[in-house]
């Protein structure tokens, strides 16, 4: 092939050419520090700063003053749970609620809170990747400080009852907490329609620069300050802005959010072209929702039984292919996914698995070549494997 074909875009996307055009001149000419307002180069940053934060505002349908930015989505996933966490310690509330399936970001930081002595919930899914609004209601106590339920599944894609869990914790007056990382960019968000307390997002996965995210915080609520020094968003977060990222956060959520009904039907139409396509092969497993308007539109992830994920993504890489495996190949873990392990796969299925995951840079003729490239590396992979019969 002679360009690379990237298909791993829930992992991280290209910047756009909109948005690095927008943060070049906060590195070099408009390169004042938002604090110092006292002379027009950094007052100019301050109000680059405050544009920025009306600008994901609007996209996000919520309050400027509720937007604080931060390095990352981990660092957003972080403050709120770590931060409400201690907020309620003081007042003896030291249960929170999460599911089995959320990002590191979130289940490390319950792993690490548990150290500490708080008690953590874990809730199971369905064999789709589903939380169950019931088994949220039923796991609130009074001691309960909060609960955190990803928005979407960075691996299965699943859109999980975010509004409905929402209802349940405002009824019983525990602060809700989501990780939009994945969804942001991906599908439509209101945040005050979404009725969340709290919600987590990272520019990286909608066309922006990596290195840059925030947090939402709805009005009357907000986790324990998590880095302290300067004043910085409103004595909230210290450090000097990332003023040239923030500058792209903003415009690339901007772009996503007004070409979103089209970046969701060109992704579907691909996803669903690779979908059929692959469920022509023998023993292919979908993994994540079978109603695919209940998953991220770009995303897909099938199982090859006895195709070793790894394999089948040097085969891919050979042919000029980016993918990702279910499995845990890049930390050094011979574990598979805790997600896939999660919806029930047995290990030997879920080691088989592979995420494909589609963005603004690709068209159909990408599909199409993941395809063929496909249906002649399975093959070829499930021949060396001593555990396939045809």
């Amino acid at each position: 092939m002679s360009h690379t074909i990237y298909l791993d875009n829930a992992a991280t996307t290209p910047v756009s050419k909109q948005v690095l055009d927008a943060m070049i001149p906060y590195y070099c000419e408009e390169y004042g520090n938002p604090s110092s307002i006292f002379y027009s180069v950094g007052a100019r940053a301050n109000e680059a700063l405050a544009n920025a934060r009306s600008r994901v505002a609007a996209a996000l349908g919520c309050e400027p003053a509720e937007v604080f930015f931060t390095s990352c989505g981990t660092e957003a996933d972080n403050w709120a749970i770590k931060g409400t966490a201690h907020k309620f310690a003081k007042l003896g509330k030291k249960h929170l609620i999460t599911s089995c399936i959320e990002h590191h970001a979130v289940l490390h930081s319950m792993q690490a809170l548990e150290k500490e002595g708080f008690e953590i919930t874990y809730l199971p899914v369905d064999a789709e990747g589903f939380v169950s609004v019931e088994d949220v209601k039923n796991a609130i106590r009074p001691e309960t400080a909060l609960v955190t339920i990803m928005y979407a599944n960075n691996e299965i894609g699943t859109l999980e009852p975010i509004a409905e869990i929402a209802e349940v914790c405002r009824e019983r007056g525990v602060w809700f907490h989501t990780d939009a990382v994945q969804a942001a960019g991906s599908v439509p968000i209101n945040f005050k329609e979404l009725g969340v307390d709290m919600l987590s997002l990272s520019a990286h996965k909608f066309n922006g620069p990596k290195g840059v995210g925030a947090l939402l915080c709805r009005r009357g609520v907000m986790p324990l300050t998590f880095m302290d020094g300067g004043a910085q968003e409103r004595n909230r977060r210290a450090g000097t802005e990332n003023l040239a990222g923030i500058v792209g956060l903003a415009t690339a959520l901007e772009c996503a959010v007004q070409n979103l009904d089209k970046k969701m039907a060109d992704e579907r139409a691909m996803r669903d072209y690779v979908l059929k396509e692959i469920q022509k092969m023998p023993k292919v497993k979908i993994n994540g929702p079978l109603d695919t308007s209940r998953r991220l539109p770009n995303n897909l992830n099938a199982s090859f039984e006895a195709a070793e994920g790894e394999s089948l993504l040097l085969m891919l890489d050979m042919k000029g292919i980016c993918a990702s495996s279910g499995s845990a190949c890049a930390s050094g873990s011979l574990d598979p996914s805790h997600v896939l392990l999660s919806i029930g796969l047995p290990h030997e299925i879920a080691h088989c698995s592979l995420r494909i995951s589609f963005g603004i840079q690709n068209t159909m003729d990408d599909a199409r070549a993941v395809c063929q490239a496909l249906q002649e590396i399975v093959p070829t992979v499930r021949a060396r494997s001593p555990l396939w019969h045809d």
